[in-house]
């Protein structure tokens, strides 16, 4: 087994010639943001993949084998719930607040200018709901933020000091009882 213990983010540095002649891989969140793993490449090759721990990998980040040859990561594409606001009954500050509350339950999230991305949970989906947001299920490549504490693409370099720690609610003690109707239901998978 051939072993990879350096990561070169992005595959900065690279020349693109070296990326589209490198091996590839595709690994879904759960793997990747582990440290240590084994994987099978596009060349048949088995891999183990020893990185420092709390190392992720993200899409596009390229592996090094002992043996100098290169191996590009995939972000596989996996079942995630992809929110957005309902613009019939909310604003897109909406998405904010779900962003808050998802947070302060250490849920890991992709975050993209008009919807959240998070891993399928049927407790959270019905917070968001009652939150009037339209929740949906989708097969795409999941790349939460990396968060204080992540490797690389989260953070900036430098320290500001540890994070306040507080309470970490159940999701039913933020979802207020729905108290009117909208007319229509926020689990499909059409706009409004």
């Amino acid at each position: 087994m051939l072993t990879a213990n350096k990561l070169m983010p992005q595959g900065g540095g690279l020349a693109p010639v070296l990326l589209k002649r490198a091996a590839t891989v595709e690994l879904d969140w759960d793997v990747r943001q582990k440290s240590r793993f084994d994987v099978t490449d596009s060349q048949g090759r088995q891999i183990g993949v020893f990185l420092p721990r709390g190392t992720a990998v993200r899409g596009g980040d390229v592996l090094v084998a002992e043996d100098g040859s290169l191996i590009k990561v995939i972000a596989a594409k996996q079942p995630v719930l992809v929110i957005t606001h309902c613009s019939e009954h909310g604003t897109p500050f909406d998405l904010t607040r779900a962003a808050y509350h998802l947070g302060n339950r250490h849920v890991p999230i992709e975050l993209k200018p008009d919807h959240l991305k998070i891993e399928p949970d049927h407790v959270l989906a019905g917070m968001l709901r009652s939150m009037h947001l339209i929740v949906r299920e989708a097969e795409e490549a999941f790349e939460p933020e990396g968060g204080a504490y992540g490797a690389h693409g989260g953070g900036h370099g430098h320290s500001h000091g540890a994070a306040p720690v507080g309470p970490v609610l159940h999701p039913d003690a933020y979802a207020a009882p729905h108290a009117h109707d909208h007319g229509h239901d926020h689990s499909h998978g059409h706009s409004h």
